[in-house]
């Protein structure tokens, strides 16, 4: 027995079967690919940082020299103003609307959910787009402001909190839903008052689910590119002076350098949080009772009523940029028009930027759901050697530490340079695909995981024992179990595929232009209607998905899933 055979044979050294030894194979392709597409970005973007435009070694001048200019230390300043103040507003006020969700019996929780997530179908410009309707020199509303213009701090905070809210309710959501009933029952028979109750227990068993909350608020202001590059104003940031780097000035060592201090935030929060989870203890145990709320309308009127504004916020945004595409000309002439659908004679691609996201997010959606299903499926499930399982588990988990703009940075130094073999791949749809997938593959490969470690491993123990080979019992057992997570995935690599600009902003050629793209160039060049109205398009097309794939998941529960109700 060989070495590599013996490798291949398990973490025991006991000789595995032909199809597990397969298994081994699969998954140090899967390994190798990762490190290809996630890893060897990631660095090459750090390496660049302590090059000369040359490509020689220079150490730490490229960051002696940045991090003295006037301009980047306002850019990194405003940067974090901002997003501490798009943090004090967003937490507190997803997490009362969390609340509200979880813990209250208020009428209209559903609809309340679906308004409050409907963010995530457009892309960051958008509310934006809107806020220039509404309160720009042209807008409806401007007069409500005064001698404030909303160009600047105030657009640039109003945008991400429309931005960043979701994300934030999400988590807080997920924190407020596991608790046990037995804590406010103990706490009631001694005595304790309501707001005693929500200091003492609510909020301390919530703690995790509220700094995870605030560092990805946090962290999708500092690294957001779309909303200070529509209403930003004078007021520069550390994303767009990264865009300026590299797309304005072809300087790719400092906009590496920018790149590097855009990760110093994710970094952070991803540490903060994984050690903050190792401290969490378990909220429910075998023993717990689910937290049921009880009606109080003193309770559940106010807020019922901040759900109402919250969901009036959100919707005049995107009510506005919709309504804005179909005005002829805002706000002088409200007749309706297809006028600004006309994109093939706008700057900025023209239907085919659209066909091209709509591609995008279909093979993104294909390719990237079943890539990352095999993966975690291989390091759950098989045998495969333990040092290619790590490598697997850490760079899965490496996106979430990367913004998309860092990542970006990382594929255009690593694929544009002539001498990387993999230099064909530049330009073309194949390597936004691949981008795509990298940048959103850490939430997707959680989900699976988590899923998969729902499943019993006898499963996979019968299935030998009766000389079945492992992806027999993968495509007959765990896919159709696992269907409503894969279901979940699709959605997300979708919407996510058509609403984002971060991470391909640096990767498209005129020939590859996406319809988020579209909307930044449409911009740019004035044609603010048209990029509503792609805007718009994106929207529309990520919810008619989302719903086409809630009613295939509700006929997969029904016809497919039945054992669940028993």
């Amino acid at each position: 027995m060989n070495k590599l055979t013996l490798f291949f044979s398990g973490s025991s050294g006991v000789l595995r079967s032909r199809d597990e030894q397969l298994a081994g194979w699969l998954a140090c392709l899967i390994a190798a690919i990762l490190l290809v597409f996630i890893g060897w970005p990631v660095f090459t973007m750090l390496g660049m940082t302590v090059k000369n435009s040359g490509g020689d070694f220079i150490g730490l001048s490229n960051w002696s020299s940045m991090l003295v200019e006037p301009r980047l230390l306002k850019a990194t300043k405003n940067s974090v103003v901002l997003a501490l103040t798009t943090l004090l507003i967003v937490l507190p006020v997803a997490l009362a609307f969390a609340f509200a969700l979880t813990r209250t019996t208020m009428a209209g929780r559903t609809v309340f959910r679906v308004l409050a997530l409907s963010p995530m179908l457009a892309p960051s410009l958008m509310p934006a787009i809107s806020l220039v309707y509404l309160f720009g020199n042209q807008g409806l509303l401007k007069n409500w402001l005064g001698d404030t213009s909303i160009y600047g701090f105030p657009g640039i905070v109003s945008g991400e909190i429309f931005y960043t809210f979701p994300h934030a309710l999400l988590i807080l959501t997920a924190a407020l839903s596991i608790t046990d009933a037995r804590l406010y029952e103990a706490a009631e028979t001694l005595g304790a008052s309501k707001l005693r109750r929500f200091w003492s227990i609510t909020l301390p068993n919530a703690r995790y689910g509220i700094v995870s909350a605030g560092m990805v608020v946090f962290t999708l202001v500092v690294t957001d590119f779309g909303v200070p590059k529509v209403i930003g104003g004078q007021i520069n940031v550390l994303a767009l002076e990264a865009y300026k780097q590299v797309i304005g000035q072809q300087n790719f060592s400092k906009g590496a350098v920018v790149g590097g201090l855009l990760l110093l935030p994710a970094v952070l929060s991803f540490a903060v949080e994984q050690w903050i989870a190792r401290r969490r203890p378990a909220q429910m145990t075998g023993r717990s009772v689910v937290y049921q709320p009880r009606p109080s309308w003193l309770r559940d009127l106010p807020l019922w009523l901040l759900c109402l504004s919250v969901s009036l916020f959100i919707l005049s945004l995107l009510g506005v940029a919709i309504a804005a595409s179909f005005i002829k000309l805002w706000p002088y002439d409200m007749s309706l028009s297809w006028t600004h659908f006309d994109f093939e004679k706008l700057d900025g691609g023209g239907w085919q930027s659209f066909i091209n996201s709509a591609q995008l997010a279909f093979l993104t959606t294909i390719f990237g759901t079943s890539f990352i299903f095999i993966s975690a499926y291989l390091v759950i499930k098989m045998p495969v050697p333990r040092m290619v399982a790590n490598i697997i588990r850490s760079l899965a988990i490496l996106p979430m530490a990367v913004p998309g703009m860092v990542l970006g940075l990382g594929f255009i130094f690593l694929f544009n340079s002539p001498a990387n073999p993999l230099h064909s791949l530049y330009g073309t749809m194949t390597l936004l695909v691949i981008a795509t997938i990298a940048h959103f593959y850490t939430t997707a490969y959680m989900t699976l995981v988590t899923t998969l470690r729902q499943l019993d491993a006898e499963m996979e123990s019968v299935a030998r024992s009766l000389c079945r080979p492992w992806w027999y019992t993968m495509s007959r057992v765990t896919l159709p179990v696992c269907l409503p997570a894969l279901l979940d995935v699709a959605r997300y690599l979708f919407v996510s595929g058509m609403t984002t600009v971060s991470c391909v902003i640096f990767l498209y050629t005129p020939d590859t232009t996406l319809a988020a793209v579209a909307v930044l160039n449409m911009d740019d060049a004035g044609d603010t209607a048209s990029a509503a109205a792609m805007a718009s398009l994106i929207v529309i097309s990520s919810l008619v998905i989302t719903l086409l794939m809630n009613a295939l998941g509700w006929w997969i529960n029904r016809h497919k899933q039945a054992w669940r109700l028993k």
